[in-house]
């Protein structure tokens, strides 16, 4: 995610400003958020999540950590759990995993992270330090990243699977031109989950990726939610049309409840390192939720701008 998201960010969700100065999110404590069941053991996830491309790579110094715990906080106090990480963000994994050695709530987190090498050893010995790093005896998601080396490391991950050592095996690619490419790997393998980029602003996925995750019983991480903060520019000074105010209360819950409202998608995963925001993005994990005209209205309306 882009580091200067928030000035973008914080201009749209204005009419939300208030979320930012409680101490809590200021939804209904008997609220809870919207679960989806991953496919193949019926094992349900929240719907909202949390990226840590970027925005958790950093020191881990008292300063850095602090608003990063508050986030994961935040998380656990709604209900939501998923935590994606990757080798590749660099400090990402190790800043995860600091944060719950001090807070020592593992098993309140699902934790998903990548492996991106060539060759079974460095696959292994990459997995084994993302394990380490995060302070994970078991990895919940290991996604191959990219489809590199993809059959070497879904034979090795589903042999850990096998030891118990992770619990769940994945595929993931940002890029849509590799879409054949991953709906191919799809069929292949038949992995628990893909991770891909959806959202508003980027809904390749819809033709055939989606619906064959459907078909196949794939669980499906949406990542760039906010296009990395086209979405938000795109609406910079505008207010939230009137017919979405009974399910959104910022952009942000605009654009996130798109996609969690589709049927084929399981957890979106926004990114971000200020609390405030990650209060916004679980909102819209909670309430009314668009049904199929109405995600319809909503594409056509961003279409239009």
């Amino acid at each position: 995610m882009n580091r200067n998201n928030h000035w973008t960010r914080r201009d749209a969700i204005k009419a939300a400003a208030a979320i930012a100065s409680l101490p809590l999110p200021a939804w209904s404590k008997e609220a809870t958020m919207l679960k989806r069941p991953i496919p193949k053991t019926g094992e349900e996830l929240p719907v909202i999540g949390l990226g840590t491309y970027n925005v958790f790579d950093v020191a881990s110094t008292a300063e850095e950590l602090a608003p990063r715990r508050e986030i994961v906080d935040l998380m656990i106090e709604k209900g939501a759990s998923l935590i994606d990480s990757s080798p590749m963000y660099n400090r990402a994994e190790k800043v995860v995993g600091d944060i719950i050695e001090q807070s020592g709530k593992r098993e309140k987190l699902f934790l998903a992270t990548k492996v991106w090498t060539d060759g079974k050893a460095s696959g292994e010995q990459q997995m084994a330090a993302s394990a380490k790093l995060m302070q994970a005896d078991v990895i919940d998601l290991m996604q191959v990243h990219n489809l590199r080396d993809l059959d070497v490391h879904m034979a090795t991950i589903r042999d850990w699977q096998q030891q118990g050592r992770i619990r769940y095996n994945g595929i993931t690619d940002y890029r849509a031109s590799a879409l054949d490419e991953l709906e191919a790997a799809m069929h292949k393998h038949r992995p628990q989950f893909i991770q891909i980029n959806y959202s508003l602003g980027e809904t390749e996925a819809d033709r055939r990726v989606l619906p064959l995750a459907s078909d196949l019983g794939i669980a499906v991480i949406a990542n760039r939610p906010f296009q990395s903060g086209p979405l938000f520019s795109a609406v910079r000074g505008r207010e939230l049309p009137g017919w979405a105010t009974d399910f959104a209360a910022s952009w942000g819950q605009f654009f996130l409840k798109f996609i969690v409202s589709h049927p084929s998608v399981t957890v979106a995963i926004p990114a971000t390192s200020k609390p405030h925001h990650m209060a916004d993005n679980l909102g819209a994990g909670f309430g009314e939720m668009p049904d199929a005209a109405t995600r319809k209205k909503m594409a056509a309306f961003f279409a239009s701008l």
